[in-house]
């Protein structure tokens, strides 16, 4: 730490970061990349969703949606009473609408962000929201940058003041109780350890302190209200206990217990709890997460049973709950499938059974999908749930499906192709709207119109190989390119994660469309990458249970991840030199026209792929890469948590510090050999220091063998705390007219 407040030092950096920055500049205008930038930064912005409303989410009588007015900087939750006629309600202007009826607005306000913004210093971010099941209050936490923690409020939405009470400061998690009359809370210590559990209602009361250091709280309610979990974690287990909230001072009940550092999460249904997680079981490990069932009564830790008997090759990915209906996302190899099942499940069936004997059926899914994330779902009692769709030929379609006759529509989506396609923002509720007229109008009565996907594949296409890697494991690589383009030869962008577990993002990006219609061809490999059961201590929500912030790789079970991380992360860059291999050869990328990219930990894997071969490349983008492991991990400027060591190794110990040193991108830089064309980006307010990216720059310039067509560049880009579209476009652009120019002037 002490170099970070060494004034000297920092000014020494200044003026490093000044000549980089100028060199940068000379670089680029050289090629021609900065007015190619200005191009394509002029085609990425028009594409950019820049909806003014999100889509409404249904809950009870209510819309709920957050909106946008022209010139703020922040949005408004806002809701509407769903009884009301289509006629008042308009989503192209959401802030419009006036029933004449009742003679008052529409529209009721709950939170102004940007009259938060205006009491935290200028500052508007949330961490948790919870409206009260009673709809009365909402609870929320916002950052004040003066504290350096997050702090609780409660507002009336009758009266739209804020309560006197509950008033905290450095809050981790939230629960409503008592049908909206009480507030149950997790505090955090001065290490940010959520360590204190508070019920409040008038007054506030202690329910549970944890003095231990190795101990973690965690609450949720269960999605009917009806009861809050507690998760208590350490290194040495994993419990949770079962809380009534329409008495959270009674004594709470142990329900499950196992080893430490997984992911397990208890709902409730009608008498009985489902738990999701990805414990041992019987002491032994399994490969991906599993759902068990136990009467609430007689609930234990021994008292569980499987619900679905496990079969080879599927896998559980995530399971959400409404009262009719679980909604099951199930993956085999890549093929994904979303189902419902009835509840309560048939009393007749003995449990586990197969998942065929509870006669799932299933929902609808574009061909291509390569992720489906649940919810919010709030609203228990409906059985239409609310899905997001990823495809790679798709933009994101947020889909509402009917789980009582399985039709579907698509709430909102981005429109890439103004000419060819309709606007799909808000049609489904504005078109179904008019026959909703109690106070409990139901959507699960809805007659939804099943429509197309709206895809991109008549101008785009998907395809998929297994890639033989170093020790013959077979890769999944996807390719994604334009038919009108496509030929033998093409340039081509091969994308790789690397760490943490996280799927590899191949959704459908606006910003690639530019590469895609000049003939490039995007390729992504699903490297083996280490999986981390990451545990929910920053105050994440879950209304569904939520398996997919614990996947990666693909989704191929806990094997493939523990293949990747410590002493055989290595596995992950013979993995990535493999897929880049394969392109070469098979002609699908031209000879000396393959760039890389990888943010983060998956600059970490393109650079130590670039040290590998680095003659396979010919241009990388590294996105604040983490480049400099060993030092970091041996001498942590920044904090560093047990999850960044069981993921790249623990170097005190002699055999995983020699592991370390054979991938790490600093260490193994070639000396005397041409290296590609590299884009560098970071800032001083990224995961990794600036400090590592300069460092591994300007070895790579010192020591391997010159070029000046193939420049390598240290680009600084701005902290901003808000998203801005023009800085996002402008990033963007600059990435990809540095490939371009790179790639395509050879």
């Amino acid at each position: 730490m002490g170099a970070l407040s060494d004034a000297a030092a920092m000014r020494h950096m200044d003026v490093h970061m000044e000549a980089e920055e100028k060199y940068a500049e000379a670089c680029l205008a050289a090629c021609g990349a900065d007015r190619l930038a200005r191009k394509l930064q002029l085609e990425m912005a028009s594409r950019l969703a820049s909806d003014a409303c999100t889509p409404p989410v249904r809950w009870g009588p209510w819309l709920y949606y957050r909106r946008t007015d022209e010139g703020k900087q922040y949005p408004v939750l806002c809701r509407r009473s769903a009884a009301l006629h289509s006629e008042f309600v308009s989503y192209s202007d959401p802030s419009a609408g006036f029933d004449f009826t009742a003679g008052k607005r529409i529209e009721q306000k709950l939170v102004d962000y940007n009259k938060e913004a205006e009491r935290f210093g200028g500052y508007s971010y949330e961490e948790l929201s919870e409206v009260s099941p009673d709809h009365r209050f909402i609870a929320y936490t916002m950052y004040d940058k003066d504290k350096d923690s997050f702090t609780l409020m409660v507002r009336d939405l009758v009266t739209g003041s804020l309560c006197d009470k509950p008033r905290a400061d450095r809050i981790s998690n939230i629960s409503w109780a008592m049908d909206g009359k009480a507030l149950v809370y997790i505090v955090t210590n001065e290490e940010r350890r959520p360590y204190r559990m508070i019920g409040s209602n008038k007054d506030d009361i202690l329910i549970l302190e944890e003095p231990d250091e190795n101990i973690f709280l965690n609450i949720r309610h269960t999605k009917d209200f009806l009861y809050i979990t507690l998760n208590v974690f350490s290194d040495i287990h994993s419990k949770v206990y079962l809380i009534k909230a329409s008495d959270p001072l009674s004594q709470m009940k142990l329900v499950w217990e196992g080893e430490s550092q997984v992911h397990c999460i208890v709902e409730h249904h009608r008498g009985r709890l489902y738990l999701f997680t990805d414990a041992a079981r019987e002491g032994v490990h399994v490969d991906s997460h599993y759902l068990m069932q136990s009467d609430v009564e007689s609930s234990g830790p021994k008292s569980w049973k499987n619900v679905f008997i496990e079969e080879p090759g599927v896998i559980l990915e995530d399971v959400d709950f409404c009262d009719t209906h679980m909604a099951l996302t199930l993956r085999q190899g890549r093929k994904l499938r979303l189902c419902a099942v009835n509840l309560p499940l048939t009393e007749d069936i003995n449990v586990p059974a197969h998942l065929s004997d509870f006669h799932p059926f299933d929902l609808p899914l574009p061909s291509d999908v390569c992720q489906i994330v649940s919810g919010p779902n709030y609203d228990y009692c409906s059985s239409t749930m609310r899905f997001t769709i990823s495809s790679p030929v798709m933009p994101d379609a947020v889909v509402d499906y009917n789980l009582l006759n399985g039709k579907w529509q698509i709430v909102q989506q981005q429109n890439m192709l103004h000419e060819r396609t309709k606007a799909l923002y808000g049609t489904a509720f504005a078109a179904n709207m008019g026959r909703l007229s109690s106070d409990r109008a139901d959507f699960s009565s809805e007659n939804f119109e099943d429509c197309a996907w709206n895809e991109l594949s008549e101008y785009y296409a998907c395809e998929y190989y297994d890639v033989p890697s170093k020790d013959g494991v077979l890769v999944p690589l996807t390719l994604v390119y334009s038919w009108k383009h496509k030929q033998d030869g093409n340039p081509g962008l091969l994308h790789g994660h690397g760490a943490y577990g996280e799927i590899l993002d191949k959704r459908w990006r606006s910003e690639l469309k530019s590469l895609l219609d000049r003939g490039w061809v995007i390729a992504y490999a699903d490297v083996r990458i280490s999986r981390i059961s990451l545990l929910n201590f920053d105050g994440v929500q879950y209304y569904s249970l939520k398996a997919s912030v614990f996947r990666g790789g693909g989704g191929y079970g806990k094997k493939w991840h523990q293949e990747g991380s410590r002493t055989k992360k290595v596995n992950s860059v013979c993995d990535f030199v493999s897929c880049g291999e394969f392109l070469l050869e098979k002609g699908i990328i031209q000879e000396n026209k393959l760039a890389g990219w990888g943010y983060s930990a998956g600059g970490l894997l393109v650079a130590s792929a670039i040290n590998t071969r680095p003659d396979l490349f010919r241009a990388a983008v590294l996105k604040v890469p983490f480049l400099d492991v060993c030092n970091t991990l041996l001498h942590p400027i920044l904090p560093l948590t047990a999850i960044d060591y069981e993921e790249f190794g623990f170097p005190v110990d002699h055999e995983e510090f020699v592991a370390i040193r054979k991938y790490s991108p600093y260490d193994n830089i070639q000396r005397d050999v041409p290296y590609p064309a590299v884009f560098v980006t970071s800032s001083f307010n990224t995961r990794f220091g600036v400090w590592e990216a300069a460092k591994w720059v300007a070895k790579v310039r010192e020591i391997t063998q010159y070029d000046p067509e193939r420049p390598v560049i240290l680009n600084l880009t701005t902290d901003v705390v808000e998203e801005s579209k023009y800085l996002q476009t402008k990033e963007l652009a600059l990435e990809t007219a540095f490939l371009i120019k790179m790639v395509n002037n050879v």
